[in-house]
């Protein structure tokens, strides 16, 4: 019996280690103190962190509840050409008619044009030649705007700093932006409603970028005059060929260094290894042979053809960059300093880096002079047949700006930056005329697509207003939190002691897999890196009913076979075979049910529906495998007689 009982054992206990894997990032989290959080945050570690815990809910953790509305009244007026009186009174009758929150736009635009006799071909005769499919094209104009307002959202909610952020369409022409934590309402207010800025902008060569570097070092030991910055000989030479901050001479020998003595808050000896110091977070990773001559660069990576940035020492480069200082010496050499979007891997040394740019204060071409970027894939004959790319195609002024731009360029680089990110910075092969780019090296076909959201997303068509907006204080969310957590551990205390009273040693079997159900709940909620919510702390209360149910009807089943005279193992196999057609029926209508809520429910409903589906699935799995288990161990060791049930 026990060899059989083995697979079930290992089961059991993968399952259980990984569940307690899972929870203890979030079990970290919740413990630390804010100078500990603090530290983490300055080594770069947070957002690891945050990435693996359990998310709260607006509702839990204060915050924002914002819903945007485009002005599609605007966005179908710039679309037309040759307006006149007669479309702007169709549109702003359409746009009064809005004013009932369940108007439509489109549908109500096409019967006010019928009633008015405009015709829209006219006006839009780029979309077809009839007034169905102009609105067919309309309409995915809107959605198109839609998304471009998504991404440049997004992006200034991840600058923002706001921990897993909700940002989703609703309808047709709202957004709704939740922003848990959010401690700067008026920020977050111009943040949303400001536009979006896609520049081109030339990237400093080489040489002047390692000149940049080593004024910095200079400045950061102290010599602050201009003579001495110039005509500095002690400092070691660097391979100005590449854009690299280091010496070849040098093998890595990173160490690391208090962020307070980088900056020069206090006096701390350097640490002698990166362990030494990694629950404090207060250090960065440093070549310390370096770090004396070479304060700033020694911070630095060299990443292929670009200067790379270390994810732990990202948050003191940019404390750096922001010292007055060096911003003077930005200023005086027309130049400033960003970094790409996300940090990628660089092969040789296993590191996540984001990448460094040296780039012209000045841009060469914003957003606005972007007619169309469609991703695609290159046509047969060319040089990037087979490749996913993105056709960028720009207006006349543009198009001329841009040719005078790239054959006075050629063969440097120019970084395409939105939001002061850059997001690529390709090098300029030859003269482009006709305002015609292709922009090539994605790794597949969605990523060349994101990438054409985010260069139309430079200019927005049309205004996004706030039409509602909801603030939920962060002592409101506590006492959310407080008041969940003690309804949670009431109702499971008083299901506990009705067990244990009313099915005895069986009692306390089904209490064992009920407080291990919970734990299996809140570590799925975590690996998938879900939002827990009030709605999804009821799921969770429910869940508890739902899981103790499913062992109710198995003891009385097993009671009944014990009544006919059957021995204790014979009843319980009896017991959960008979009931497990009646628990499948059961939790199964209350699954689909859960499905239902999430296909089409939205944020607190989807919170629900999901605490429930992932309840509901493991309480058959301890109520049905976990439960049947430890009975089976205990009636294999002897014979057993009677049973407490």
């Amino acid at each position: 019996m026990n060899k059989k009982l083995t697979p079930r054992y290992i089961i059991i206990g993968v399952i259980l280690a990984w569940a307690l894997y899972t929870l203890w990032p979030t079990f970290r989290y919740e413990t630390m103190s804010a100078e500990q959080m603090e530290g983490l945050r300055e080594s770069g570690e947070i957002k690891e962190i945050e990435s693996q815990i359990i998310q709260q809910g607006l509702d839990l953790k204060g915050g924002m509840h914002i819903v945007l509305e485009a002005d599609l009244p605007t966005l179908v007026g710039n679309l037309a050409i040759n307006k006149d009186g007669k479309f702007d009174r169709v549109v702003n009758t359409v746009r009064d008619q809005l004013k009932d929150p369940e108007a439509q736009f489109f549908p109500l635009f096409k019967a006010q044009a019928e009633a008015s006799g405009l015709r829209l071909p006219r006006y839009f005769h780029e979309y077809g030649a009839n007034a169905d499919d102009i609105i067919d094209g309309l309409e995915e104009e809107a959605q198109d705007a839609l998304n471009r307002v998504l991404e440049i959202l997004s992006n200034r909610v991840d600058q923002f700093g706001v921990s897993e952020p909700t940002i989703q369409k609703q309808g047709k022409r709202r957004i709704i932006v939740e922003l848990a934590g959010i401690q700067d309402p008026e920020r977050a207010r111009e943040l949303l409603q400001s536009t979006a800025l896609l520049e081109f902008v030339l990237v400093k060569n080489p040489e002047v970028t390692q000149d940049l570097l080593v004024n910095i070092d200079n400045l950061l030991k102290g010599k602050t005059d201009l003579a001495d910055l110039v005509d500095e000989t002690d400092q070691p030479a660097a391979d100005t060929s590449e854009t690299t901050p280091a010496s070849e001479e040098f093998v890595s020998d990173d160490k690391t260094i208090s962020v307070n003595e980088l900056f020069g808050e206090e006096e701390e000896p350097v640490a002698a290894t990166v362990s030494d110091t990694s629950d404090t977070g207060q250090t960065v990773t440093v070549d310390e042979r370096l770090f004396e001559e070479r304060p700033f660069s020694a911070l630095l990576r060299n990443f292929y053809n670009d200067i790379g940035v270390p994810v732990n020492n990202y948050y003191a480069i940019s404390k750096i960059l922001d010292k007055p200082e060096i911003q003077e010496k930005l200023t005086a050499t027309n130049s400033r300093i960003l970094f790409s979007e996300e940090p990628e891997l660089h092969s040789e040394s296993n590191t996540y880096m984001y990448r460094l740019y040296h780039l012209e204060n000045e841009s060469e071409l914003t957003g606005g002079v972007i007619d169309e970027a469609k991703a695609t894939i290159g046509q047969q004959g060319s040089q990037n047949a087979g490749q996913n790319i993105v056709l960028l195609d720009m207006n006349s002024d543009g198009s001329k700006t841009w040719a005078r731009v790239t054959g006075a360029n050629i063969s440097k680089r120019v970084a395409i930056v939105l939001d002061n990110n850059v997001r690529m910075a390709p090098v300029i092969e030859d003269r482009i005329t006709q305002g015609s780019t292709v922009i090539r090296g994605f790794a597949n076909m969605n990523e060349a697509k994101d990438i054409a959201i985010v260069l139309r997303a430079g200019a927005l068509p049309a205004p996004v207003n706030i039409i509602e907006e909801r603030i939920v204080g962060p002592s409101l969310g506590a006492d959310s939190i407080r008041k969940g957590t003690i309804s949670v551990l009431i109702g499971l205390a008083i299901v506990l002691v009705f067990m244990l009273i009313y099915y005895r040693v069986s009692g306390s079997i089904a209490s064992f897999a009920l407080l291990w159900n919970i734990i299996l709940v809140l570590s799925i909620l975590a690996s998938l890196g879900a939002t827990l919510t009030l709605p999804g702390i009821a799921g969770l209360i429910l869940t508890v009913g739902m899981s103790i149910d499913a062992n109710v009807i198995i003891f009385e089943r097993i009671r009944e076979e014990l009544r006919k005279g059957k021995t204790p193992r014979a009843a319980i196999d009896s017991g959960y075979d008979r009931a497990l057609t009646t628990i499948i029926d059961a939790n199964v209508t209350t699954v689909i049910a859960a499905l239902v809520l999430y296909q089409f429910g939205t944020g607190p409903l989807r919170g629900f529906a999901t605490v429930l589906f992932w309840g509901i699935v493991i309480s058959m799995f301890t109520a049905i495998f976990v439960t049947r288990t430890i009975f089976n161990i205990f009636t294999s060791r002897k014979q057993l007689q009677t049973l407490s049930i």
